[in-house]
């Protein structure tokens, strides 16, 4: 009987524990309003220069807890039409089936699998990217930037991050030579928690 009555007090205690350690998990909104976010991105043209910009419109939340590196997760939306390079005919071009195809493929999608601490705040974020009708997995470097309360009596999380992607893995036209091939992406994230 007291082995019984010891098993089971252990057992409510794990419990405990797990319930506690996820209680820690904090969940978040991407602050995309407030403009405390964004998604940019780099290629080159022609191997001569880079060729830089931005989506406008995106939407993302998150689950983070820093002692539990293993239990963050994210989940971002981004509208292909929004992008913009600050040429309003090169963005026109690069929407259109030549490219992104933004009127078939408007939404492009990312959904992490796993998050590891890789230490001195750098942390790889596994996950599945949908781009273009496709999906693939990619890997981010992410390095968090800080965390900490908000003068408007929020808490607030940052973290950036850069990945590099083939554009036929998407089946996007790269005909822009070889050294357009790949699109570099750059994600600067701040969280406001729920």
């Amino acid at each position: 009987m007291k082995r019984l009555l010891l098993a089971s007090t252990l057992s409510l205690l794990s419990l405990g524990m797990v319930a506690t350690s996820t209680a820690n998990a904090a969940d978040y909104i991407v602050d995309y309003k407030g403009a405390h976010a964004s998604i940019n991105f780099k290629i080159q043209h022609l191997g001569y220069s880079w060729l830089t910009g931005r989506f406008d419109k995106f939407s993302g939340s998150f689950s983070y807890d820093a002692d539990d590196l293993s239990s963050a997760k994210i989940e971002m939306s981004v509208d292909t039409t929004s992008l913009n390079s600050n040429h309003a005919e090169r963005d026109k071009h690069v929407r259109s089936d030549d490219f992104l195809d933004a009127d078939k493929f408007g939404n492009a999608k990312f959904v992490s699998s796993k998050f590891s601490d890789m230490g001195a705040n750098k942390i790889e974020i596994k996950g599945l990217l949908t781009l273009h009708g496709i999906s693939k997995e990619i890997i981010i470097d992410a390095v968090k930037i800080g965390e900490g309360k908000d003068p408007w009596g929020g808490y607030r999380v940052g973290f950036a991050g850069t990945t590099r992607i083939g554009l036929a893995d998407f089946g996007i036209p790269a005909n822009l030579g070889p050294a357009s091939s790949h699109v570099e992406l750059e994600f600067h994230i701040e969280g406001v928690r729920k």
